[in-house]
């Protein structure tokens, strides 16, 4: 196992909105959390393509581009709600035309995790995207699957797949999706749901669900970014799913926070993205202290960091310092990053106890 103490990276922001101004960080706390021991379960591998990388293989690959420069991309950052983000995320997808494209993607990412002592990351992504445009599914799984290999060797990073459904597209493509990718199940831990959550219910997908069930897959949803609870309550009920992916809308249901508390069905939030995406106005009403509060199995992560102003260290310092979280608070967001992972047993013990020693030698003085 690596432990990575390096200097923390700079993270940059996008200017696109107040919260996201430049600021000033605790050195301390700031060192504090890239050092700890963490596990992201929530990445979409496409939200990393950072604007330097889409102009350059867009360049590589023949494909236009209305942008020119990096500043011209950054402007474009400036969202409204989730469609406005799926638009351009959608539109940036387009530069990646071969397996060489997506393994240079996914291995850029898995160097950041390194540099964030990342150990274990759950990395989704959508095939229906590129399927679509005439990439065939293994150029897709083939490239990331080898960077992951690769980063498992040389970094220690442990990692797992999640095939995701384009919930804007029928339960038929789901299915046809779900059956590609039956030559390479053993590199796929889990499948998933994401893109436009209004208007496009989990229940959409309940017998895609039920067949991934039978085949032996985890499962994971996005519920309650955009959408009510009662479709928090859909992807636990109909779909059985494993873990909610963002859940932010569970507080409005008194009922659904007594489930998840009680079944401990882990939340993979996303404190940058639900900042730059307008569910929240600003970092310190994001509900993740509350959810703490009550007991809920919640964790930290970044979704489309290239897009929203940050990688996953940068989304606990952020919230932390909005939040003023204190230490024990963010080693149980690290702690429950390992808990509500698809890890084995004896491997989520074995990264527990890193942390645990890191908890134990290492202090957090901060004014």
């Amino acid at each position: 196992m690596v432990n990575m103490k390096q200097t923390p990276p700079s993270y940059s922001t996008h200017p696109t909105h107040p919260d996201m101004n430049p600021v000033i960080f605790d050195p301390a706390l700031q060192s504090f959390i890239n050092e700890l021991p963490k596990a992201e379960l929530h990445v979409h591998i496409e939200g990393t393509l950072e604007p330097t990388m889409l102009l350059d293989l867009a360049q590589r690959n023949s494909v236009h581009t209305e942008y020119r420069n990096t500043e011209q991309l950054q402007q474009a950052y400036r969202f409204g709600n989730l469609q406005d983000f799926l638009d351009i995320y959608y539109t940036g997808t387009g530069v990646l035309c071969c397996e060489q494209d997506f393994y240079e993607l996914t291995r850029a990412y898995l160097q950041k995790a390194r540099q964030q002592n990342i150990l274990h990351t759950e990395i989704m992504f959508d095939p229906q995207t590129h399927c679509a445009r005439g990439l065939a599914f293994s150029t897709v799984i083939s490239g990331i699957h080898r960077a992951c290999e690769e980063a498992r060797g040389k970094f220690g990073i442990s990692s797992h797949l999640i095939l995701c459904f384009l919930r804007h597209l029928d339960e038929q493509s789901a299915f046809a999706t779900l059956e590609a990718a039956a030559d390479y199940r053993p590199w796929i831990t889990a499948i998933g749901l994401d893109s436009s959550e209004q208007g496009n219910p989990p229940e959409k997908f309940r017998s895609v669900f039920a067949e991934a069930t039978k085949q032996g897959y985890h499962k994971v949803a996005h519920a309650g970014e955009e959408g009510p609870a009662a479709y928090i309550w859909q992807a636990l009920q109909l779909l059985q799913v494993d873990r909610i992916d963002h859940g932010n809308r569970a507080l409005d249901d008194p009922k659904l926070i007594t489930t998840l508390r009680d079944r401990q069905i882990p939340l993979t939030l996303c404190p940058l993205s639900n900042l730059q995406l307008k569910n929240i106005a600003h970092l310190h009403q994001h509900p993740l202290r509350s959810m703490l509060e009550q007991g809920l199995l919640v964790t930290v992560n970044s979704d489309d960091p290239a897009y929203f102003g940050g990688y996953l260290s940068r989304n606990l310092l952020a919230v932390a310092t909005a939040q003023q979280l204190d230490r024990e608070q963010i080693l149980t967001l690290a702690k429950n990053s390992f808990t509500a992972s698809f890890l084995d047993e004896p491997t989520k013990k074995r990264y527990l106890d890193h942390l645990q020693q890191y908890a134990n030698n290492t202090s957090l003085n901060t004014p």
